[in-house]
């Protein structure tokens, strides 16, 4: 027998051979989700950059941060 606490601190009993399979779901979810959000194709930065300075919302300072922030970040590696 396996006892999980929640965030409330609720105790819940589950089987071990139940707690193991979650245990195995769960780390083959995580798995597949993190191949799923690596495969995301990504839009040009220069695209983006032209889309938010097309809507005449943001500033000038502003585009040139995003632009600059797009580029260091993980976003422009891969």
């Amino acid at each position: 027998m396996v006892v999980l606490y929640s965030a409330r601190m609720v105790k819940v009993s589950i089987s071990k051979d139940e707690y193991q399979t979650l245990k195995r779901q769960s780390a083959a979810y995580r798995k597949i989700a993190t191949r799923l959000f690596e495969a995301v194709v990504k839009d040009d930065i220069a695209d983006v950059v032209r889309g938010f300075a097309a809507t005449g919302k943001y500033s000038v300072a502003f585009i040139a941060d995003l632009e600059s922030g797009l580029r260091k970040s993980s976003y422009a590696k891969a």
